[in-house]
């Protein structure tokens, strides 16, 4: 095990005081950014393979960095690695190991870069990945609500507008418009993923550097799309975290309103769903407790992530070019987005299969609230009533119902045409769940079989997602 006790700063040449503890301690960043060590080798290989392309070093100083480097992410993936905080950050740590493994080579690989280009190519490179695998958890999450909707494609429950009761839909339907907020969400962190595939490496402190270095190659090594055009810009830029930060909170509002749907439909009040025991918890006080508390967790972390947006937002907002010690503060909330975000879509992914739906109260309930109101107005239209005038009989009929305390489903024939004489025996076809759900027979509409010809489409669409992956 490689032990590093030694305290001198890389950079303490233009010191003449150690640097006070507390001080040290506070501006150490390696107590959180050792995750991207797996990052900052890579890069470092990359970068020692091109010094050597270029002449800059030898092939034999090369192949020794890069045999020590893979020591090293050998001794962390074992997790036998010391971090020290004297050295301040997981690039001079790994620096300092490398050294002391192999000697002066070592010391030749900074050469043509600074840390300030080096931290800012780590996190793409590691955002880059984690983007890869939350696609691939928004993937999973879609397949999920698909086969739950393919299952529910006939069960029909209340539409709501504030809440209301306002007219009736197909369960299908509704998750439907779940999957389409995904879509969404999918190709913002693709197009996200597309702008952060840029490569700082090789723009060094701030103005690039005065060795023949080739950034075209290195960002070929690394599997960037090119290098960043400007090093001002490359070494100080954080939109690609702000970016997938803001698609981040986007996504996460969406988790938290089925998070509210599903925190509602499962409480007494409404009865619609059951979630499985697995992702709930009881009351240690109250035993019949049923919490909901993976949907309620989820709501409350979209919280915390639109704060992390607003933190980097407010980061970055006064900073002079170019990078400025300031960037340190982006990777903790950086990272806790990441976190929060996998866990979110990992646990939905997984609830959404475990879903028991109460279809005959999810029925009773579209039944109630005069959810067949619009489909009478329509049906008067059709007999050639204006639309405002349709809908102000109705709006009447509606009033008798509410004094009467019944659904307009309800109503006789003859109760029905004392609001309008054009109403007639076949008024009640419309006034059915089934028949208010099927009327709506387009694309896009909540008819049954327009929802199996949506999931159809959307099955297309993540099978040729999945080619591509």
């Amino acid at each position: 095990m490689h032990d590093m006790t030694m305290t001198a700063k890389p950079w303490a040449g233009r010191f003449n005081a150690p640097t006070d503890a507390f001080v040290e301690a506070f501006t150490a960043s390696v107590s959180f950014d050792q995750r991207l060590y797996a990052y900052d080798i890579q890069g470092s290989i990359a970068h020692a393979t091109m010094l050597a392309q270029q002449g800059i070093v030898t092939t034999v100083e090369r192949d020794a960095i890069i045999a020590g480097l893979e020591a090293v992410r050998a001794e962390i993936d074992a997790g036998a690695f010391n971090w020290s905080i004297p050295l301040e950050d997981v690039h001079m740590n790994i620096e300092t190991a490398l050294t002391a493994r192999i000697g002066e080579a070592g010391k030749k690989l900074h050469t043509g870069r600074s840390r300030n280009d080096q931290v800012a190519t780590d996190v793409r490179l590691w955002l880059r990945a984690e983007i890869d695998v939350i696609c691939l958890e928004i993937l999973r999450l879609q397949t999920a609500l698909l086969d739950l909707a393919e299952r529910e494609l006939n069960t029909i429950m209340p539409g709501f507008t504030h809440l209301q009761v306002a007219q009736p839909i197909t369960f299908g339907h509704h998750l439907l418009a779940w999957f389409a907020m995904l879509e969404r969400d999918y190709e913002r962190l693709i197009d996200c993923r597309r702008r952060l595939n840029v490569m700082p490496l090789g723009a060094a402190a701030l103005a690039g550097t005065t060795y023949p270095i080739d950034r075209h190659y290195t960002a070929q090594l690394l599997g960037f799309e090119r290098p960043a055009e400007n090093s001002l810009d490359a070494v100080s830029d954080r939109d690609f975290a702000i970016e997938f930060t803001a698609a981040a909170a986007i996504l996460m509002m969406h988790l938290s309103r089925y998070s509210e749907e599903l925190i509602l439909w499962s409480s007494a009040q409404f009865n619609f769903i059951e979630l499985a025991d697995s992702f709930c918890t009881g009351s240690s006080i109250m035993p019949q407790k049923k919490n909901p508390d993976v949907p309620e967790l989820v709501r409350g972390k979209t919280g915390r992530i639109f704060g992390h947006l607003m933190g980097l937002l407010t980061l970055m907002k006064s900073q002079p070019l170019a990078y400025n010690k300031d960037n340190q503060e982006d990777k903790e909330p950086l990272f806790d987005t990441v976190d929060n975000l996998k866990g979110a879509l990992r646990v939905y992914a997984d609830m959404m299969g475990n879903i028991t739906c109460h279809r005959q109260q999810m029925r009773t309930a579209a039944q109630q609230g005069f959810s067949t109101a619009t489909d009478l107005a329509d049906y008067l239209v059709r007999r050639g009533i204006a639309f405002r005038d349709a809908h102000e009989i109705v709006g009447k009929a509606v009033a008798f119902g509410v004094r009467e305390g019944r659904d307009l489903s309800e109503f006789t024939l003859s109760e029905l045409q004392q609001f309008s004489t054009m109403i007639t025996d076949d008024v009640f076809t419309v006034l059915t769940l089934e028949g208010s759900v099927a009327a709506r027979d387009h694309f896009g509409g909540t008819a049954p079989n327009q929802v199996r010809a949506a999931i159809v489409r959307a099955r297309v669409r993540l099978q040729a997602i999945s080619a591509v992956q």
